[in-house]
């Protein structure tokens, strides 16, 4: 079991990434973390094998380099939707860089109805093309940085540091609407997720791809079983331990290979995913 780093084309959507890796790599359990829609680019974090269980407990942190038109707004908050004109944009790049800086924290946001997310069992896209209103609730996100990379009065290009489930497509909405012009993307990038980053990512057409170790990737403390616990844990026994841990969860190895991902209470070590040889 493995991660891979895909650099996702645009133009695809991410089912149809991990439908190409099955067919090119020949397994069907594969998984991804962090759905990007087909109008993005870039970092895709992929689990093969058992590593497909272990994509939620990666690092989940983004950066995005998004490009930005203003004057419009769209049906989809980007550049596949029906443009609407609001109004020519009047502000200066400092208005546009003190706009920006209003949005850096923690913030309410509202994702776009053009999206995968779902309300009362049904994706919000799934409504929207069949014209369903439904009341989309605010979620809150985190904003890390946002960077002014490039601007020329009606489209800009700003670099984004974020929480999961932030959606720059609605970022690029709420901007257009503080500045009372409109706006909505036209491009966007991810460059890193997690500890991803795309200047180590592969392309889908590369002949081969580099297999990331999950024990190298995922922020969890490990504890090396000797064999007697080792034996214990595979058959989902539990084990104790009089060693002190940070957190609630830990990952359990043997010869530097992972065993287990495993809860902790009090003093017992419990497994909850075993993880055996593929």
């Amino acid at each position: 079991m493995y991660f891979l780093n895909i650099n996702k084309p645009k133009g695809l959507t991410s089912f149809d990434v991990i439908a190409k890796l099955r067919h090119r790599l020949n397994i069907k359990q594969i998984g991804h973390a962090g759905t990007l829609d087909p109008l993005a680019s870039g970092v895709l974090q992929i689990g093969v094998k058992k590593a497909a269980k272990l994509l939620d407990y990666l690092d989940s942190d983004k950066t995005y380099i998004a490009d930005i038109k203003f004057g419009y707004t769209t049906s989809t908050y980007d550049d596949e939707g029906e443009k609407i004109f609001v109004a020519k944009p009047d502000f200066s790049k400092q208005d546009l860089v003190a706009c920006l800086s209003t949005f850096v924290g923690d913030i309410l946001q509202i994702p776009p109805k053009y999206s995968a997310i779902k309300i009362n069992g049904q994706k919000l896209y799934s409504l929207a093309r069949k014209n369903i209103e439904v009341e989309i609730p605010p979620r809150q996100v985190t904003i890390n940085s946002i960077e002014l990379l490039d601007f020329n009065f009606d489209f800009a290009r700003i670099r984004v540091d974020c929480s999961k489930g932030t959606y720059i497509r609605s970022l690029a909405y709420d901007i257009g609407n503080k500045l009372e012009c409109g706006a909505y993307l036209t491009d966007l990038k991810r460059t890193r997720a997690g500890i991803f980053r795309i200047e180590n990512s592969n392309n889908l057409d590369d002949e081969f791809y580099t297999e990331i170790n999950p024990l190298d990737v995922l922020n969890i403390e490990k504890y090396e079983l000797n064999d007697n616990e080792y034996k214990r844990i595979v058959c989902g026994n539990f084990i104790k331990s009089g060693r002190t841990f940070k957190a609630d969860k830990i990952l359990l190895t043997k010869d530097n290979k992972l065993v287990s991902l495993a809860n902790l209470s009090d003093n017992l070590i419990k497994p909850k995913k075993i993880f055996e040889e593929d």
